[in-house]
């Protein structure tokens, strides 16, 4: 451009700034004051300046001058509008949410819709746009300090008056948004308007082009002295400080707060500018040549730029090792280093700002300048150069340096739009490393608890950058030199100990938690160093690299450190560090060389020297290697052999009755181990199809004999799951045998591999473990597992018969549970548990009904059926008051339980629902109780029975009803044995007693007498009841007593209907009622003694049944002839009680027949005669008065000629003797019904006149005097008969 071009240039700003030259009247006042308003910051230091300025014209205004509306210039703000910012990051109003840093740093307009037109209004005055930054560059920085200087002046000047808050804060609101408006000002202008410095022609050179020439030095003076005047972050006072602290902000701010944001909003405009400054000048330097001048130190953008930035940086640092000291290790990744939300935007910005320049220009990037910020801390020996940097004391460097390059590594995640982004982030291995040196070192003295936060960082900064083979080849130099370290932090408490994994998955679940590539933000407490060390592997070896892989590069290096002292020193936390090692190279690298390399280490250990819990470590570890190996589809052989082997010699010792017992319980420990381990192989494996069945040897053969009951529990829940789990796996083959096609299928391995190893492992179940089950099973006290586990097997053989051995051949399910469920040897526990478990499954009904087994139902049937009588065998007296009669007793109601879900399933067998039909049984009346559901299925056979019409049907009901019994009195003779329990008692002849009632049509049949007969010959005449020295038991006895009503009806019935035996049958009734009438009769008459004998109550359920009929018949005459013979004069024993049980038995029968009524009447009417006992007497009338009335009833008004005849009978038996009695006895007769007594009229004087006449003394007078008073009451017939008398 040449001279008149530039005049032609400097004419047209001047043309543009008439409007103003309009309103900017000349007037000397105002000359003055912009002369000195436009003092540089360097003359204002020598002369006695006064901050308040006033600007170069009057504010003299009008409408059509005024200031145009901006937008609103970015600023910090930590206040936000969730409503209005979506929950962002960053505020809206920020650098980052204006765009702001993405144009800066794409070298765009900073402010594209902002100062478009010919003015601009800065501090409250209107200032050409294009030139005004030129003109008066020292005049507005003047007016910048002095709006500063005000707002300073303001936070002294305000009080805690909320009547002033208001005012106060939109007052420093206002000062704040004046100085970003300038500051953004002079960033655009910079962009728009300033143009490289070019060289000055010898001409005429306009004002304006020399004062434009001189702006980029002279804008650098007034940045460095705007600098000056505001100094650094850290060193303004504490209360502008404590702004950083405001919590739940509200509209209303203090002008502290407007201050300290100014002041970073100032500090990052000052770097935008230099930024802007030294982009504009096409890498020209500018130089501060007043500052120069004045000083003689050299100023140029370069230099200011890269010390105001380290200067701002020194006090971002300081703000976090203020922050760092309340932060508690175990918070350290979740406690960020920033104070508020804009020092955050202002670190990401400046990481953007610095790595932008160094890119582009060659300078130093962020960390370069943190790491050397940091690296004075870290070294701390020159107190006055830290002192320089960091007016905070830092008590811990290392581990803050830690913290926060963690932390600044995290903000290199955001973009310069603000957003979280997952490209390549910039690493600063090289200073990491540094600190892993010195966190590493052990005469450093660090902590436990400093190296788990160092650590925590470290793994963060992996996650977040490219790998670092060397950050793992570091770290295990230390870890290999301490594995035999706990690891352990004092004042964490349980969680701060070292963990020793219990099981080997649980080993397999930390290795994977190191591979996860989540991180739980308590990883502090959850694990140690080491563990995290782990975490650092994994990801390195996870993380993708072009070059070499890193297990190739730290392969050497790790298996260098171990050698066979070196094992040997191992402790068992070193034990467990070093699996947890390997586990984890394992998971990540070449698994079966990690293994191999493994097993090779662990033979160098000397098995002598080795403890019990440290090989149940080792082989802790070595199955999680095979979970690991079950995970990736390996085959297993090589390491179930060792392990094999090693189980086989330990059970071999615990098997050997020379171990004593404190050997046996430090062997379990390993034994357990084992089982545990072989357990989770069979739970985690997917097909069992990589030599599972090598895990299953002759060990346990040797080792279950040898168990106690604690140990046989865990043995026998082991074997359940195998076989549970070998069951589920083989089927779900079996089915993609079928379904090939699936893509679950085509991920399996080959079915028939699969099915050929299945095979394999069920061999070896039946070889190792069944033969042991089949010896336990007649014990009487055998394990609860052992039905369950029984029950696997029985599955087993339905799903692979040909696996099972020879001596269960052809059909081994049959063989099983006959042996398991059917055998009447065994537990009724163990019996109700194992049939609970298969009797409803489909599967095996299917195969009983395949191999033509159509009586297991039967035979299912009948082993419930003595399950239910069977239920007391093992119950101890008074058990409820001891510690072990509580465990029993919580056993007794596992067991009912478990008896009431086999009466359930027993009731859905197809035999018993047809059984419950014909004998019009609804289902809703069965009960899930066992006594109940025994009760129905009894009655239920009875009715069945008696509703079929043929002969066959009959007889095969019988054989089925006697299949379905058993032998009962086999079941119940424990009980009869050992005379108790109370319950088991009662359940026998209850029971019994139900059968003899309900079934008596059955056995009444030739095929049941003969359990009939027994059943006679045990339970009710046994022997005992005949010697008198013995006599029955009072247990038995009382159950007999409540009883005895049921086998009374059922016998009558039985000897009635019986065509082979019924006499004999009559005779045992018989005399079961003559031995139990007497014993549970009363020595006195006692109402409720009588109305509860148990030979009443059973002529009290139907007194108008034949079949009570005939039972009362009998009990009648065996009462009469067996308990009311007279011996001589004597009256028989308890006669009173005898008179009251038969008056009580007539009362209550209402039997047709008078044969009941007149059978005992002999024996009452000589009670009367010749028993005075009053007692005796009234209950004898009052019998006589019953049967008389009753015969009355029946006769209706006849002649009841049976009552004649024994009375008539009676007259001529005792008139010889008793005349007096005999005629007392007819006149209560004649009271209760007169024509029989006139009918024996005849016969009384008779038999009058032959005593009379055997006397030999003539007539008797008193005796017919006697006679003539009964006569009297006998109407006309008695009169006439007397004159027949007097007429003799």
């Amino acid at each position: 451009m040449g001279p008149a071009d530039s005049a032609q240039h400097v004419d047209a700003l001047h043309m543009r700034a008439c409007v103003v030259c309009q309103i900017a009247l000349a007037r000397e006042t105002k000359t003055v004051e912009l002369a000195v308003a436009g003092c540089s910051f360097y003359e204002m230091e020598n002369e006695d300046f006064s901050p308040s300025l006033t600007p170069p014209i009057s504010p003299y205004i009008e409408e059509s001058l005024s200031e145009l509306s901006h937008s609103k210039p970015p600023l910090f703000c930590c206040v936000s509008d969730h409503s209005r910012d979506g929950g962002r990051l960053f505020s809206p109003d920020g650098y980052i949410g204006r765009g702001s840093l993405k144009r800066l740093l794409l070298r765009l307009d900073p402010s594209p819709t902002d100062y478009e037109t010919d003015t601009v209004d800065l501090f409250g005055f209107p200032w050409v746009t294009e030139t005004a930054l030129v003109e008066s560059t020292k005049l507005l920085f003047g007016l910048f300090r002095q709006q500063l200087h005000r707002l300073e002046n303001l936070i002294q000047s305000s009080s805690h008056d909320f009547g002033q808050a208001s005012s106060v804060h939109f007052e420093a609101e206002e000062i704040r948004k004046h100085c970003v408006t300038f500051l953004l000002y002079v960033k655009v202008f910079i962009s728009r308007y300033l143009e490289p410095s070019r060289g000055m022609d010898n001409g005429t050179v306009h004002p304006y082009e020399k004062l434009e020439a001189e702006l980029p030095s002279v804008l650098l003076g007034e940045l460095h002295a705007t600098v000056l005047y505001i100094g650094k972050l850290r060193d303004l006072p504490s209360n502008i400080h404590g702004a950083f602290s405001i919590q739940n902000q509200g509209k209303l701010l203090p002008p502290s707060w407007h201050l300290l944001h100014l002041h970073l909003d100032i500090h990052w405009s000052i770097l935008e500018i230099l930024h802007l400054l030294g982009e504009k000048m096409l890498g020209q330097v500018v130089y501060a040549h007043q500052f120069m001048n004045q000083t003689g130190e050299n100023l140029t953008n370069i230099s200011l730029f890269e010390e105001h930035c380290t200067h701002l940086l020194c006090d971002l640092v300081g703000f976090a090792i203020n922050k760092y000291t309340k932060v508690r290790p175990t918070d350290a990744l979740t406690s960020c280093h920033y104070l508020c939300n804009c020092t955050k935007e202002l670190w990401v910005m400046i990481i953007h700002l610095l790595d932008h320049r160094s890119k582009a220009s060659h300078t130093e990037f962020f960390w370069s300048y943190v790491n050397k910020l940091l690296r004075i801390l870290l070294e701390g020996t020159n107190v006055d150069k830290t002192r320089q940097h960091f007016t905070a004391h830092c008590k811990d460097p290392l581990g803050f340096s830690w913290w926060l390059v963690t932390h600044l590594a995290e903000l290199y995640q955001y973009s310069r739009n603000g957003a979280v982004e997952g490209k390549k982030v910039e690493d600063n291995w090289s200073f990491v490393e540094e600190l892993l040196k010195r966190s590493c070192d052990n005469q450093g003295g660090v902590l436990e608890e400093q190296l788990r936060m160092h650590l925590q960082c470290c793994l963060t900064l992996c996650r977040l950058w490219d790998s670092n083979v060397k950050t793992v080849t570091s770290l295990w130099e230390y870890y290999s030199k301490n594995l035999n370290n706990a690891f352990t932090i004092p004042w964490l408490g349980l969680k701060g100990l070292m963990s020793v994994s219990k099981t080997p998955f649980s080993m397999l679940e930390l290795v994977k938690s190191c591979c996860s590539e989540q991180q739980s933000p308590d990883l502090y407490r959850m694990a140690n160093s080491f563990q995290i060390f782990l975490r650092i592997v994994a990801l390195q070896m996870n993380k993708e690299t072009t070059g070499t892989h890193p297990w190739k590069q730290i392969k050497g290096r790790v298996y260098s450190k171990f050698h066979q002292r070196k094992m040997q020193e191992l402790s068992e936390a070193g034990l467990m560090n070093f699996l947890s090692l390997f586990l984890v190279l394992a998971a990540t690298a070449e698994v079966e060389d990690v293994v191999s390399r493994v097993s090779d280490l662990l033979g160098l250990l000397n098995p002598s020297s080795i403890s019990t819990t440290q090989k149940a470590l080792i082989w802790r570890g070595l199955f999680a290697f095979i979970l690991l190996y079950e995970e990736k589809g390996l085959d297993i052989g090589v390491l179930a052999d060792q392990l094999s082997l090693a189980f086989q010699q330990a059970a071999k010792e615990f098997y050997l009755k020379t171990t004593d017992n404190t050997r046996k319980l430090t062997l379990w420990t390993l034994l357990s181990t084992y089982i545990e381990g072989v357990q989770e192989v069979f739970e985690t494996s997917s097909y069992l199809h990589l030599s599972e069945e090598k895990l299953l040897n002759e060990g346990f053969v040797m080792l279950l004999p040898a168990c106690r009951e604690s140990e046989l529990h865990t043995a026998l829940g082991f074997l359940q799951t195998v076989l549970a789990r070998l069951r589920s796996v083989y089927k779900r083959t079996s089915q993609s045998l079928q379904q090939s096609h699936t893509a679950a299928a085509q991920k399996a391995p080959s079915p028939f591999v699969a099915k050929e190893r299945h095979l394999a492992i069920a061999c070896a179940l039946w070889r190792n473990f069944f033969h042991f089950l089949k010896s336990l099973r007649l014990s009487q006290t055998p394990p609860p597992q052992l039905a369950d586990t029984a029950a696997g097997f029985s599955l087993l053989a339905v799903d692979m018969p040909s696996t099972a051995p020879s001596d269960l051949q052809p059909q081994p399910l049959l063989s099983i549970m006959q042996n398991f469920g059917w055998d009447e040897m065994l537990n009724p526990q163990l019996v109700s548990r194992y049939l609970s478990h298969l009797i409803q499954n489909s599967a095996l009904v299917a195969s009983l009904s395949g191999v033509g087994s159509s009586s297991y139902q039967a035979l299912s049937v009948r082993s419930w059926f003595r399950c239910v009588l069977q239920h007391h065998i093992n119950v101890t007296p008074n058990a409820d008051q001891t510690d072990i009669g509580r465990v029993a007793g919580k056993e007794c109601k596992g067991n009912a339980d478990q008896l009431s879900e086999l009466t359930r399933l027993v009731f859905k067998l197809p035999e018993m629902e047809m059984l419950l039909l014909k004998a019009q049984i609804e289902q809703s009346a069965i009960k899930v109780e066992p006594r109940p559901a025994l009760s129905l299925f009894i009655k239920a056979v009875g009715r069945a029975y008696a509703g079929l019409q043929t002969l066959a049907e009959k007889s095969a009901m019988v054989s089925k009803a006697l299949e379905y019994a058993g032998d009962i009195l086999k079941y119940i003779k424990p009980y009869l044995v050992n005379k108790g329990p109370p319950e088991g008692l009662q359940l026998s002849y209850w029971t019994v007693g139900c059968l003899v009632k309900h079934w008596a049509l059955i056995l009444a049949t030739s095929k049941a007498q003969q359990l009939l007969f027994r059943i006679i010959d045990c339970l009710l005449l046994p022997h005992a009841l005949f010697q008198q020295d013995k006599g029955i038991p009072s247990p038995m006895l009382s159950v007999l007593r409540d009883n005895l009503p049921l086998f009374l009806q059922g016998l009558s019935v039985i000897s009635t209907v019986s065509q082979t035996q019924g006499a004999y049958l009559k005779q045992q009734l018989r005399n079961i009622i003559q031995q139990y009438f007497g014993r549970f009769l009363p020595a006195s008459p006692s109402l409720s003694a009588i109305v509860n004998h148990p030979i009443l109550l059973a002529l009290c359920e139907s007194s108008s049944s034949p079949r009570t009929a005939q039972l009362r018949r009998t009990v009648l005459q065996v009462i009469t002839d067996g308990y009311m013979q007279f011996k001589g004069h004597a009256p028989p024993p308890r006669l009173a009680s005898i008179l009251s049980f038969l008056h009580e038995v007539l009362r209550r029968s209402d039997d047709s027949d008078l044969t009941s009524y007149t059978e005992p009447l002999p024996a009452v009417l000589k009670c009367l005669v010749l028993v005075n006992e009053p007692q005796v007497k009234r209950l004898s009338t009052e019998t006589l008065q019953l049967v008389v009335e009753h015969c009355q009833a029946v006769a209706r008004g006849g002649p009841c000629t049976q009552l004649s005849s024994v009375l008539r009978q009676f007259v001529e038996e005792h008139m010889g003797v008793y005349d007096l009695q005999v005629y007392n006895v007819l006149e209560i007769v004649a009271v209760l019904e007169q024509s029989i007594v006139i009918g024996l009229i005849p016969t009384t004087s008779r038999c009058l006149r032959d005593t009379e006449h055997k006397r030999g003394l003539g007539k008797n007078t008193s005796e017919r005097n006697a006679y003539k008073r009964l006569l009297s009451h006998l109407g006309d017939e008695g009169q006439a008969e007397i004159l027949n008398l007097d007429n003799e």
